[in-house]
């Protein structure tokens, strides 16, 4: 009769003490599963259930393109799914541009929309349309 109460007490206390453990370690995963205050990083791409990039943060150094120095910028992209970016908005230490786009390229690379600069030299607006004839405002 003895045995069966100290199996029975073991097995008890067994029982409470794996409850405890799972209870302290359900609480610890929690825990470690908090929001991070910050993300740090280069780049952030987002993408579809297809795997294509429909988004994009980066920071990228100074360029050049034809000839011409461009300083590093921070570029936010979206874009739709076939890849074609319907808002660009960039920021650099000469100023800012945001293009809207119809999504829709061109024979000679451009594509039609919208796009706004503010840079340290001028500020302007360029329309160009889906037949590629172009039109720019400045003050």
């Amino acid at each position: 009769m003895k045995s069966g109460r100290l199996t029975f007490g073991l097995t008890l206390l067994n029982a409470v003490l794996l409850v405890g453990l799972i209870a302290s370690h359900v609480r610890s995963a929690s825990a470690n599963q908090a929001i991070a205050a910050v993300l740090r990083g280069r780049a952030l791409e987002i993408v579809d259930e297809e795997g294509r990039v429909r988004a994009r943060i980066l920071v990228h150094g100074p360029e050049t393109v034809n000839g011409q120095l461009y300083p590093g910028a921070v570029l936010l992209q979206m874009g739709d799914p076939r890849g074609e970016p319907g808002v660009k908005l960039t920021a650099s230490e000469t100023g800012a541009a945001l293009g809207l786009s119809n999504g829709h390229r061109l024979p000679d690379g451009r594509s039609g929309g919208i796009q706004l600069y503010a840079r340290d030299t001028a500020s302007f607006m360029r329309v160009v349309d889906s037949q590629g004839r172009e039109r720019v405002l400045r003050p």
